[in-house]
């Protein structure tokens, strides 16, 4: 009888525990509202409606010493420019690689300090990401990203309010251009992905860190000549926004 007892009050504390552990604030599993409301509003770019032939390629969760480096050779090369969504901790360790970023005309735009999972951080912690990054790339470069992309994609009304705050437009990509090349699933299985569904306001999904592999590299060496052959100009997220046209169902209000 002692013996269940002392199992039970265990058991108790263990759940107390538990349920302690957890913030008060932390993220819901699940958004409350889809895509097209938050899309409609302006709160998260996921693609851009135009009628001109750019596309939008994005690097994350870089910068790194030697993937980053032979990806800026290559953007050079075809005359591309890109947006990098930095880590901020590894801008800290290699600012003038998001110098060199900058200086070539690319954009350089915020994702998070150290790549957490958003979802289970408080209000205060998501902030904290948001505004080391800020100033890791002030201290690097002088300026301050305008955009941001959550790790992982995920967001909710809270990072929402908190990237307005912060002015912040939250970016995420075309859900047809996710390559998930951080897999390394084979360089043509990427530059498939890319090329098979290249259509005008896209923003691709790349990684410019990926452990132990070249093969988003080496897919774009594949990707860039082809797209440059059909006619499509690869420019960064705030110049494929400045193209941006109202869809034809859009309601146009006068006053």
């Amino acid at each position: 009888m002692r013996l269940k007892t002392a199992s039970c009050i265990a058991l108790c504390l263990s759940f107390t525990f538990l349920i302690q552990s957890v913030p008060t604030d932390a993220a819901p599993a699940a958004n409350l509202r889809g895509r097209e409301y938050y899309e409609e509003r302006g709160d998260i770019v996921w693609e851009v409606p135009t009628e001109e032939k750019y596309i939008a390629l994005t690097f994350d969760d870089g910068p790194d010493e030697k993937q980053t480096l032979l990806i800026l050779d290559l953007l050079r090369q075809y005359h591309a420019k890109a947006t990098f969504f930095v880590v901020g901790d590894r801008v800290e360790r290699y600012p003038e690689i998001v110098r060199r970023e900058l200086a070539e005309g690319h954009e350089v735009a915020n994702h998070s300090y150290t790549h957490p999972a958003f979802q289970r951080l408080s209000s205060g912690s998501m902030e904290e990401e948001l505004n080391r990054t800020q100033e890791a790339v002030f201290k690097a470069t002088g300026t301050r990203p305008i955009l941001f992309r959550p790790p992982g994609g995920y967001y909710n009304e809270r990072l929402i309010s908190l990237s307005k705050l912060h002015h912040l437009q939250m970016v995420l990509w075309s859900w047809h251009q996710d390559t998930k090349d951080w897999r390394s699933p084979g360089t043509q299985v990427i530059a498939n992905k890319v090329l098979d569904n290249a259509r005008s306001g896209d923003i691709v999904l790349m990684h410019d860190f990926v452990h132990r592999s070249s093969q988003t590299y080496e897919a774009l060496r594949i990707i860039l000549p082809e797209l440059n052959r059909r006619g499509y100009s690869l420019v960064t997220v705030s110049e494929l926004l400045s193209h941006k046209v109202a869809p034809k169902n859009h309601i146009k209000v006068s006053y």
